[in-house]
């Protein structure tokens, strides 16, 4: 399937597309090289154009990179508290598919304040994706998919933070935007 194709499916008809990435094979590099490292420097090219600085955007993506995968272990731990299984690769393709919305946002680093609103909707709607692809992915109990859910916004929100802590100290550059929480 072609990424276009995907991110359509995503995007549109997320419960259709979520049945099809279970059942496709994958592995951490596929999943690595095939979607987040493409979706994910979304954001960071927008950045260096915004700002003109290199150093904070390649961060940025460093940020997305690491934050994706920490999430998705945090993910794949949780699951069994939530009726799901362990299973690395289906969370991390858990975690890559449902920041579609959050990272094609990263666009809207262009437009300042307002892109920030922009990618607040998105983020929020990225949330939703997960929790619609939870009970596949992880096969979470559909009743506990709200709660897990939750957690992981939350872990996302709290990783987040702290990614993004270090991340300006390294750099010494202030944060722009509003995006939190899941959109690294």
């Amino acid at each position: 399937m072609s990424i276009v194709d995907r991110v359509k499916g995503i995007i549109v008809d997320p419960r259709s597309e979520w049945i099809k990435v279970a059942a496709e094979p994958a592995t951490v590099q596929s999943i690595y090289t095939g979607w987040i490292m493409i979706l994910a420097a979304i954001g960071p090219l927008a950045l260096l154009v915004a700002t003109h600085s290199l150093q904070w955007a390649f961060a940025q993506y460093v940020l997305s990179l690491v934050t994706t995968f920490v999430l998705a272990a945090i993910v794949d731990a949780l699951a069994p508290s939530f009726g799901g299984t362990k299973d690395f690769v289906a969370s991390l393709k858990l975690i890559a598919y449902s920041y579609t919305a959050a990272w094609l946002a990263g666009i809207f680093y262009l437009l300042g304040l307002f892109g920030g609103l922009l990618g607040l909707v998105a983020t929020v709607y990225a949330f939703y994706t997960f929790f619609l692809g939870a009970p596949l992915l992880t096969k979470a109990a559909p009743a506990k998919a709200l709660p897990f859910t939750l957690v992981v916004v939350l872990c996302g929100i709290v990783l987040g933070a702290l990614a993004s802590f270090a991340f300006s100290g390294m750099t010494m550059t202030p944060h722009l935007g509003g995006r939190f929480g899941m959109m690294p």
